[in-house]
């Protein structure tokens, strides 16, 4: 049986976590930033969990990163 591939894309952009939660940049950064609030530059940074829908797309993509 030939092995599973991994979506090249989502393995730059995402990482599983320990407890399996799939860790990804928090949206709305790339450009545009004059038009955001500074609040919502401020609490954009960083990463967060993806949300439970997204995060089971995500696995598809990943099949080894359970």
């Amino acid at each position: 049986m030939p092995k599973m591939k991994t979506k090249s894309s989502a393995k730059k952009r995402f990482k599983v976590s320990a407890t399996g939660k799939v860790i990804g940049a928090q949206a709305g950064k790339q450009h545009g930033m004059i038009k955001r609030t500074k609040k919502f530059i401020r609490n954009a940074r960083g990463t967060s969990a993806l949300s439970a829908p997204d995060a089971k797309i995500v696995k598809g993509y990943m099949p080894y990163d359970r």
